[in-house]
């Protein structure tokens, strides 16, 4: 392993938290030049721009890649080696490498890609970190909003696998060798303790299980684990068992015709709280899934950044405008099909 370039995988649902956990990583690498992974979905390359936007040297945005072909896991020979590759190639090469993946992606499959011999001389799974809604899994869910992750999963044309969420919940934990319960500050500390409790129980041993309110975490705490993942994955054990469908026998199942997505563009906005409050009630109106993207606030230098899963709105000023870029809000919206466009707009625009 001596030489190698430590990968960290990062996994969890929509919503859970992963973004945020990594943009935190990113502002407090301490001088580590990390290299990061996306596995994006949607029509506006947000979760990219909104880690673009740390505004630390070390990601700036040529160390950012963005793989939108669908599922990690289902496309790691034609995205994920080649993007691999194309890292490795650089005469600079990363401290660290951070691969955050769709939430619907099998982490096993990426561990196990790593013994491709296209990368496995030069890099080793450091770890792999589950994100969990702490509060949604304390409720009995593995999402805030269960609804809004099966969207994410049949709006994906590459997705190769029906996993039952829940399966796939489960495979996240059995593979994770850290498992993160984010938004531990909206359970209070006994339930917080009882779901680190709960999760330690159900993880192999050795697995390390902590609380995190916004995905602030030490860097050497995340970072730096020496697990060597690729070479321990027996004890990953999958709940599903991946399979991979070549010529005719390929199908695709997800009912993509049921959900939609697309992008309403605004002026300015006066004031930030309002208007997360007017777009949770615009959520709610219209039974909208997931919303985020982000917004100009007038008087106001740095880019407001909006994140929604469901009817919770979160906020926060990530960067400066740029001298030529467009001081607009612009926000995706997904949800189921039949959604009214023109009077989402409106009530957005209100």
């Amino acid at each position: 392993m001596h030489g190698k370039i430590p990968a960290t995988v990062v996994t969890g649902f929509l919503g859970s938290g992963k973004t945020t956990l990594i943009r935190h990583m990113l502002q407090n690498a301490d001088g580590k030049r990390i290299a990061l992974i996306i596995n994006e979905f949607g029509d506006l390359g947000v979760d990219g721009d909104i880690l673009k936007g740390c505004g630390d040297e070390t990601c700036s945005e040529d160390d950012i890649m963005e793989l939108s072909n669908g599922c990690i896991c289902c496309t790691v020979a034609d995205d994920f080696i080649p993007t691999m590759e194309k890292l490795l190639a650089r005469d600079v090469k990363p401290d660290h490498i951070v691969i955050e993946t769709s939430g619907l992606a099998l982490p096993q499959p990426l561990v196990r890609a790593f013994n491709w011999p296209e990368v496995s001389t030069q890099v080793t799974v450091d770890g792999v970190v589950t994100v969990v809604d702490g509060a949604a899994v304390s409720e009995g869910r593995f999402a805030h909003n269960v609804v809004a992750v099966d969207a994410q999963r049949k709006m994906d044309d590459n997705l190769d696998h029906e996993t039952p969420l829940s399966e796939l919940f489960e495979d996240q934990i059995a593979c994770a060798d850290m498992i993160v319960v984010n938004k531990s500050d909206l359970l209070g500390e006994d339930a917080a303790m009882a779901l680190v409790g709960a999760l330690k129980d159900e993880s192999r041993d050795g697995v390390q299980v902590l609380k995190a309110s916004m995905g602030q975490l030490p860097v050497g705490v995340l970072l730096g684990q020496g697990i060597a993942a690729e070479d321990d994955l027996e004890a990953r054990h999958e709940v599903h068992h991946h399979r991979h469908h070549d010529g005719d026998d390929h199908e695709h199942e997800h009912g993509h015709d049921e959900f939609e997505s697309f992008v309403v563009t605004c002026g300015e906005i006066s004031d930030a709280k309002a208007f997360a409050e007017q777009v949770a009630e615009v959520i709610r109106a219209h039974d909208i899934l997931r919303l985020k993207g982000f917004a100009s606030v007038a008087g106001k230098p740095l880019r407001l950044t909006l994140q929604a899963v469901g009817p919770r709105v979160d906020t926060y000023f990530d960067r400066p405008f740029g001298v030529d870029e467009t001081r607009e809000t612009r926000l995706v919206v997904i949800g189921q099909a039949g959604l009214d466009h023109a009077a989402i707009e409106a009530a957005l625009n209100a």
